[in-house]
């Protein structure tokens, strides 16, 4: 079966200990006191399960304002994963490059029907490198090289290297520059194995064959390109060449006409993974102590999230032009997780916002769309699948939504069940 981080660490042990040893400088921060949930400002959701290409496993990664839902779905027998769309009650598997997976892992915002994300091909990795993996946080390790591609009207085309053998996209704007990270010709014996290339963040367009290197930090040699909005404007980080769950980030950045600013996260790790069209950017640090906060950047302010009682690690997902954000929260172990909405200064699991009794629980929230839906991944207990749902805010303009006629909004804090990750 294909299983997924969730946008967790799984190396957040490996990580700490790359900082112990002096490889990632150390700047340690003092906790913050838990916010407790305040829901008075929240309105119920109710939860539609979108069906997988199969098997028994899905994720919902980007919701666009058309209500398009985007991510991955297990294929029958739970060993392939293809690049998933949902629309107006329609799935569609948007396919491969010639290899076994596909996956679209970030919220794309792009309201044209352009789709970014990254595919397998049936080329055997020269290098023995398993780029479908690393800065991905979802992955695949099939021995094969790894593109970004963009598809549109159905079409998946390639998205080229700066002389490696892999890249991979992670957003695409409504003007057609899609951004990611492309390796270069560049053999660095720093690499964490099996990485072997240097790599860099890119924008590839507006135009066709045009393809933009995004310079790093002075100092770092590698970066990550994980979000664009209408601006230009660019999130993601730059650091080393470990390409291990987010192990390269050492810096979260924000490019502003292709010039690096360092957010200045207070973690031995930090990335930006979300920009809006207000020059908000949502990011993470990795603290000395493993635990994982996040935060909401402009213009040199930074406001941290919070956390939810019990969950120190919370994982950043996507931020919307009204500045609220969907992530997931996990216990120290890494391994029970809620989906949450942080707005108006508070975090709230999303599980308290939904009908009590249901067998679903909101294990991982991918993105937000200006209208507050919201998908990612849930589990049901019935029947153990973890299914890509989507999560529709009963508020007015949702009135005529099915499942939202007879919603209260009040009697909001049911306690629910999370799913260990696999």
């Amino acid at each position: 079966m294909k299983t997924r981080a969730f946008r967790t660490f799984t190396c957040i042990s490996t990580m700490i200990l790359l900082a112990a040893t002096g490889a990632i400088p150390i700047r340690l921060a003092a906790e913050d006191s838990e916010r407790q949930n305040n829901h008075h400002d929240h309105v119920r959701y109710t939860v539609k399960v979108l069906s997988t290409l199969g098997g028994t496993s899905g994720v919902g990664n980007s919701i666009n304002n058309r209500g398009w839902v985007v991510g991955g779905a297990n294929l029958t027998g739970d060993t392939t994963e293809h690049a998933t769309l949902w629309r107006h009650g329609v799935k569609t598997d948007l396919g491969t490059l010639g290899g076994p997976d596909s996956l679209v892992n970030s919220p794309v915002k792009n309201e044209k029907g352009k789709i970014a994300g990254f595919a397998e091909t049936s080329t055997t990795d020269p290098l023995g490198e398993e780029f479908c993996t690393g800065l991905t946080f979802f992955g695949f390790h099939d021995g094969v090289t790894c593109l970004g591609f963009l598809w549109h009207d159905g079409v998946m085309a390639p998205l080229p290297t700066l002389g490696g053998n892999n890249s991979l996209a992670s957003g695409v704007n409504n003007r057609g520059q899609v951004v990611g990270l492309a390796e270069n010709s560049t053999q660095d014996s720093t690499c964490t194995p099996p990485q072997v290339l240097q790599f860099e963040a890119v924008i590839w367009g507006p135009k066709k064959g045009e393809m933009h290197r995004l310079r790093s930090l002075s100092g770092d040699a590698d970066g990550a390109a994980l979000a664009i909005n209408d601006n230009g404007e660019v999130a993601g980080c730059s650091g080393v060449c470990a390409n291990v769950g987010p192990a390269s980030c050492l810096h979260a950045v924000v490019w502003k006409k292709g010039l690096p600013t360092d957010l200045r996260g207070r973690g031995v790790l930090n990335f930006a993974v979300g920009i809006n069209n207000r020059g908000q950017a949502l990011g993470a640090s990795v603290l000395a102590d493993g635990s994982v906060r996040s935060f909401v950047w402009r213009n040199g302010a930074k406001t941290d999230l919070g956390r939810l009682p019990r969950h120190p690690l919370t994982f950043p997902g996507s931020i919307n032009n009204k500045g609220q954000v969907v992530g997931h929260s996990c216990d120290a172990t890494d391994t029970f997780c809620v989906a949450y909405i942080w707005q108006n200064g508070v975090i709230t699991d999303l599980n308290t916002l939904i009908r009590p009794g249901s067998s679903l629980s909101l294990i991982y929230a991918g993105d937000i769309n200006e209208r507050g839906e919201i998908t990612g991944e849930a589990f049901d207990s019935k029947t153990g699948a973890s299914p890509a749902f989507l999560a529709i805010p009963c508020d007015e303009e949702h009135a005529h939504v099915q499942g939202c006629e007879d919603q209260a909004q009040d009697a909001i804090g049911v306690q629910r069940a999370s799913k260990p990750l696999e």
